[in-house]
């Protein structure tokens, strides 16, 4: 029941723009969606080998009750009959001594649904690991899909009436509490006990998971109208480092500070949708992506824009849906970290932010950002370096300079770039990314930059950002929770996660 609503995308946006007037707390819970999935799927495959761990059981029990000649209780019960025109009161679901359980397995609806289902899970749950979803994409997106079938399964494993039980019609007439241990005299006419007749349940299980497949099917249709609609692409730019940057127009499209979209080529695949922040601001009039080449599907649809005497592929678009990123603008300091392409939602706060010193907006509540940008190799600073550049220009000419404080550290370097970027450190500018800020190497000390920004700001609310590994979301989360005050009304980190 609750394993489609978490990827209900258009369903949380909607719920994120509705609990707009909510606590913090309660709009963070709309961050933990894909983790409250992975809880439910952990929980049903608990619970399925539970199930099939106690049927293995049954059927045990039921083989040796089919072949027992003793004459007890077991083996009359088995021995009811399977026969429709005579009642089909059975309970024992192996009818013949020498039917054996692997036969009622592959031969009754319960069985073979059962093993379908079962293998549609192992294949989920296996390709969903965190190796196969980054090295081997398609192979999740596709295995994924075999949720359809296991929905289905899932409808129909109850027909066969596999379980079943006495009617109340034959417990009013002979009560097991009172007729079991009797039940050599079932037959006997002048006995107040009579055989037992057994029906199959109804199938439970529709009830539970029919709402939500509604809601899902509904989504999907919602998506697929959006995803039909003319995307134009007004231009194509090759960044450094193997990342290309589009930007496009769509009729009636409109986004917040760091939400996503999906995307799709079908000259590359056509069931293949990848996610991809955006990296324009709403004040725009055109949004934008940033794709780095991190597999096949992201180097053929780079290759696809790098041929230069070819059509510009198709593209469609689904979205945005809402992140974590667009409460920046909720708390009164903003701390931004990004890792790599990791920049990208920070990109898209970092324009706005431009836009809203342009026009005067006086109502922006964030009065101080920390931004860090974490990069391994050089050439990636120039993909928001104009960027930057504008935002130092903006905020000197409106004597904001201290509202921005940004720190670029490169990890991927060597001797020569240290020893150049020292021969140059008198220059007002940075050698290797042209800003006035300059470039650190190594990773950043943040029990030291988390301490000095709870005594710069002993009582505010701070909200950290992060668009990057899980390692440095740990490290990140440990520092929030060292550094809030058990004060309440003194400084208080809240750490926030991209998530898609």
């Amino acid at each position: 029941m609750l394993i489609l609503l978490p990827v209900c995308r258009s369903l949380l946006s909607f719920l994120r723009g509705t609990c707009s007037f909510c606590s913090r707390t309660l709009r963070k819970q709309l961050d933990h969606n894909l983790t409250f999935h992975k809880l439910v799927a952990y929980m049903i495959c608990l619970h399925t080998a539970i199930h099939i761990i106690a049927h293995l059981f049954n059927f045990d029990r039921y083989s040796r009750s089919r072949q027992a000649t003793d004459g007890s209780l077991a083996s009359i019960l088995s021995s009811l009959s399977h026969d429709e025109k005579k009642g089909g009161s059975w309970l024992n679901p192996i009818q013949f001594r020498n039917t054996t359980v692997e036969y009622v397995t592959f031969t009754s609806i319960a069985g073979l649904t059962g093993v379908i289902m079962t293998i549609a899970l192992i294949l989920m749950v296996t390709s969903a690991t965190e190796f196969i979803r980054r090295s081997y994409f398609e192979v999740f997106w596709y295995t994924h899909h075999l949720f359809i079938f296991y929905i289905l399964g899932l409808g129909i494993h109850g027909i066969g009436g596999i379980v079943r039980g006495q009617t109340e019609e034959s417990i009013n007439e002979g009560h097991p509490h009172k007729c079991a241990e009797s039940f050599e005299m079932w037959y006997d006419h002048d006995s107040h006990c009579r055989r037992p007749e057994f029906e199959g349940q109804p199938p439970e299980s529709w009830k539970w998971i029919l709402a939500p497949v509604i809601l899902y099917i509904c989504e999907r249709i919602l998506r697929f109208y959006r995803s039909q609609q003319k995307v134009v692409i007004t231009k194509v730019v090759m960044h450094p480092s193997k990342v290309l940057e589009l930007q496009m127009n769509k009729r009636g499209f409109s986004m917040e500070v760091g939400q996503y979209i999906f995307v799709n080529c079908p000259s590359i695949s056509l069931l293949e949708w990848h996610p991809f922040t955006l990296t324009s601001a709403p004040e725009e009039d055109f949004f934008s992506i940033h794709i780095r080449a991190a597999g096949d599907w992201t180097e053929n649809l780079i290759r696809a824009f790098e041929q230069q005497y070819s059509p510009i592929p198709r593209i469609e678009v689904d979205g945005p849906f809402g992140t974590a990123s667009e409460d920046v603008f909720q708390y009164e300091v903003a701390v931004l970290v990004g890792a790599g392409i990791g920049v990208t939602p920070f990109a898209s706060i970092l324009k706005s932010i431009w836009y809203k010193f342009q026009c005067a907006n006086h109502n922006l509540k964030t009065k101080k950002i920390y931004f860090y940008w974490i990069c391994r190799e050089t050439g990636a600073f120039s993909w928001f370096n104009d960027l930057l550049t504008s935002l130092e220009q903006e905020m000197e000419k409106l004597g904001k300079v201290g509202f921005l404080n940004y720190r670029l550290f490169l990890t991927g370097w060597d001797s020569n770039i240290v020893g150049h970027a020292a021969l140059n450190f008198d220059k007002a500018t940075d050698i290797l990314t042209g800003l006035k800020q300059k470039t650190s190497f190594g990773r950043p000390m943040w029990d030291n930059e988390f301490s000095t920004i709870a005594t710069s700001h002993p009582k505010s609310v701070v909200g950290v950002f992060l668009c990057g590994p899980r390692t440095l979301a740990k490290s990140l989360r440990k520092c929030c929770h060292r550094y809030s005050s058990l004060d309440p009304r003194k400084v208080q980190f809240y750490f926030n996660k991209e998530n898609f």
